[in-house]
């Protein structure tokens, strides 16, 4: 039983392969365009013999094609990002050429939208949950920028602006036209500024 069915496919093989013979033999030559554009050529698209036990062909980076087929033949084109197109080579093609221009449909696939999470399980994300810290709202930002804390903190760390500096510097001037005709007492002899440097340093040197 075996050897009749190899013997049934090897006749329907040297059947079809002489029919195949018994048609002509054609030069393939063309281009494979965008159908949207045609002075846009697609290069690199797979050209299948679906006639000829799938034989598959393919076209240059310029979409430029030609190889040897058979009349009455069906070839498929495609190419990732474009439709498949079928194209049957006639019958009786004069010079044994036949020359024709491909033009490929662009196909566009919407996928659904993906969502990606941070959380690798269920459990991970009850986890962080449950621990979230809620922003503040509006009005307690504002508060917490009004604070006294805030607003020292600001104040030891942040730079004079110009109208500080013109402030202090007429102070500055209005101190010393007030003082000017009087005697400039000596901080070396005021008992207080000693007694205010001593404490100084005794705080520093507790503090070692």
């Amino acid at each position: 039983m075996k050897y009749l069915v190899a013997l049934f496919f090897l006749l329907v093989s040297m059947g079809a392969l002489a029919q195949s013979n018994d048609r002509p033999i054609v030069q393939f030559t063309g281009i494979v365009r965008n159908a949207d554009s045609s002075k846009v050529t697609i290069p690199y698209v797979t050209i299948t013999n679906l006639s000829a036990n799938k034989v598959v062909n393919t076209s240059n980076y310029k979409g430029y094609f030609s190889f040897v087929a058979h009349e009455r033949d069906t070839l498929r084109f495609s190419c990732v990002g474009y439709g498949q197109m079928l194209v049957v080579i006639p019958s009786n093609v004069a010079n044994k050429s036949y020359t024709t221009e491909v033009a490929l449909k662009a196909q566009i696939i919407n996928l659904p939208t993906f969502h990606v999470f941070p959380w690798a399980t269920t459990d991970e994300f009850k986890k962080d949950f449950l621990t979230i810290k809620l922003a503040d709202d509006d009005l307690e930002i504002a508060r917490k920028n009004i604070s006294k804390a805030t607003l020292m903190a600001l104040y030891n760390t942040l730079p004079r602006n110009a109208q500080e500096i013109q402030s202090a510097n007429a102070q500055a001037m209005h101190t010393s036209i007030l003082n000017q005709h009087s005697l400039t007492p000596n901080p070396l002899l005021n008992p207080l500024a000693w007694g205010s440097l001593i404490k100084t340093i005794s705080d520093a040197d507790s503090k070692k």
